[in-house]
């Protein structure tokens, strides 16, 4: 691989498939990602979108196929949890006992220090913990808490505990991050709030690109808002098992897969979108990768590696 592909390259899934005893969930999905897409990924409730996150993520490795992922510079199999793969989930988990500076620090400590070295090398971890202080300032004011980092779990909104909970997979730098309904929980202004925040991070990735440098956030969110997919995703897929597996052989469903792939519009930050424009891609989605009275080839919405 060259160095120009490895900065283009950010994820990829190869002939994927997954089961749980009898339960087929996953079959066959094929997903390429480039660095610096936000991927949007939606589908029907148990089509396996978390199992797929799972997979990435290396807890939960496939049956079949395979995943990877650039670690250490190098592409590598994804089949156990790395520092080159973050994650953000619905219920953020926070320690209570630690300011949202050192919930952000966290990470780098336990990463890049023993146990031993802190209690043996008091100057030594005293550096290294003014650094990974300062290193999660620069993150919480990258998520707009630059004025909370003092405060504990207890004393923050449900949206500023995510926002640290995004602070805390960013300060990892990892090749690609994960979202798992992350903003589900949360009210609508605050959902729009957090969205604003990844198309910031959207707008850091251009700039950077633009420069000749591989851009430093890849994401893939797991979302049930088309609204919220469409916002933030420069790219929608969707996952599901409403396919025509009949027409290639399969007795009965072999599980879920990528019936739908394609590019979405990219906004700004500060844009205020006007969803009533795009109803036609919303009334696609719901036709080809929710509804089980179509049943269309699995490919046949399916624009290989969309990008921008």
């Amino acid at each position: 691989m060259t160095f120009t592909d490895q900065n283009n390259f950010g994820l990829q899934c190869k002939d994927v498939s997954h089961w749980f005893g009898e339960t087929k969930v996953l079959f066959n999905l094929n997903l390429d990602v480039h660095a610096g897409q936000f991927v949007a990924l939606v589908g029907p409730s148990g089509c396996g979108k978390s199992t797929l996150l799972r997979a990435i993520l290396g807890t939960h490795p496939p049956h079949r196929g395979k995943i990877l992922t650039m670690q250490n510079g190098r592409l590598a199999n994804a089949d156990r949890p790395g520092r080159d793969r973050g994650i953000v989930y619905q219920k953020y988990s926070l320690y209570p006992f630690l300011t949202a500076l050192d919930n952000v620090a966290l990470g780098l400590k336990l990463d890049q220090t023993t146990t031993s070295f802190r209690w043996f090398n008091w100057s030594g971890w005293s550096k290294k913990r003014s650094d990974f202080r300062d290193q999660a300032a620069a993150f919480l004011k990258k998520v707009g808490l630059g004025q909370a980092m003092n405060l504990y779990p207890s004393q923050m909104s449900g949206g500023m505990q995510q926002r640290v909970a995004i602070a805390q997979a960013l300060i990892m730098e990892p090749e690609i991050i994960l979202l798992d309904e992350p903003f589900g929980a949360l009210d609508e202004a605050t959902r729009e709030e957090l969205q604003e925040m990844l198309l910031r991070l959207y707008e850091e990735n251009a700039e950077i690109k633009a420069a000749g440098e591989k851009p430093p956030y890849t994401l893939i969110i797991v979302t049930h808002e088309l609204n919220e997919a469409i916002r933030v995703g420069d790219r929608l897929v969707g996952l599901s098992q409403y396919w025509d597996w009949k027409s290639e052989g399969h007795e009965c469903s072999p599980g879920a897969t990528v019936v739908y792939d394609k590019s979405a519009p990219v906004f700004r930050s500060d844009e205020r979108p006007e969803y009533e424009l795009f109803d036609d891609m919303r009334k696609e989605i719901r036709k080809y990768v929710y509804n089980p009275e179509v049943l269309q080839h699995c490919h046949e919405h399916v624009i290989v590696n969309p990008t921008h």
